[in-house]
């Protein structure tokens, strides 16, 4: 009788153990290409604000250095000045695919979509904030791709 649910087939347990040998390597990419994103995003007069533990002025600065050498994980909030519309703009051109591929959301939009402006401030949730989840495609890409969405706004 097996306590631990469903067992994995011999191609699952491969698959896992290929992504977990990789997971290293992975991550030091996503944490990189992070890191060159929130200092572009930052030096972008249409975004309003940006938090990444990365970044000398974030909150989490300090507390990152000293638990997270290695890198602060690949994702992203950063938002957009205006209205909600300026970030669904910047979402309809951004090219965004989930996996190891970069991943941009709009909660304003998607998840909290119910909410109205003063509720989404309420909760934290500026009407242009995006959550930019950093994958490992090249980084000159990724830039480029968040340069001409950025035009759209």
């Amino acid at each position: 009788m097996r306590d631990f649910g469903v067992l994995p087939s011999a191609q699952d347990a491969f698959l896992l153990d290929l992504g977990l040998q990789t997971l290293p390597v992975r991550m030091a990419q996503h944490c990189k290409n992070a890191q060159r994103v929130a200092e572009y995003l930052k030096g972008l007069d249409k975004v309003e604000f940006v938090n990444y533990p990365g970044l000398p002025d974030d909150s989490q600065h300090e507390k990152a250095k000293k638990y997270l050498p290695g890198g602060c994980s690949g994702v992203i909030a950063f938002s957009i000045r205006g209205p909600r519309e300026n970030a669904a703009r910047f979402m309809d051109a951004v090219t965004h695919v989930a996996d190891i591929r970069t991943l941009a959301l709009q909660p304003a939009n998607t998840t909290h979509r119910q909410l109205t402006d003063e509720q989404l401030r309420a909760g934290g949730i500026t009407p242009g904030l995006i959550r930019f989840s950093v994958g490992l495609e090249n980084i000159d890409d990724i830039l480029a791709d968040i340069a001409q969405a950025m035009e759209k706004v």
